[in-house]
């Protein structure tokens, strides 16, 4: 499956979302991840965030595609996820 996922926590805690998310998906922009993971590996990251996001005030969304063709990515500026490394 083909993820897109974003989150907005707290400034004590932003510094540790991202070593968990770069482990499973790219880093396309500040707070915004996204790629290819298995289910199992979406578990495992699902857990991981759990433990360092607070419930009651931070926000994980994660929208799952059944693949990378389903979806459609336009970029406007510059794109920090380039499609064409030649």
């Amino acid at each position: 499956m083909y993820v897109i996922l974003v989150y907005d926590v707290g400034e004590q805690r932003v510094a540790k979302m991202p070593p968990i998310l770069r482990k499973y998906l790219k880093h396309v922009q500040r707070s915004v991840f996204e790629g290819n993971i298995t289910p199992a590996d979406m578990e495992r990251m699902k857990k991981e965030i759990v433990t360092v996001i607070d419930k009651d005030s931070d926000t994980v969304r994660i929208y799952i595609f059944r693949s990378e063709d389903a979806m459609k990515t336009e970029v406007i500026g510059v794109d920090t996820l380039p499609t064409n490394i030649f």
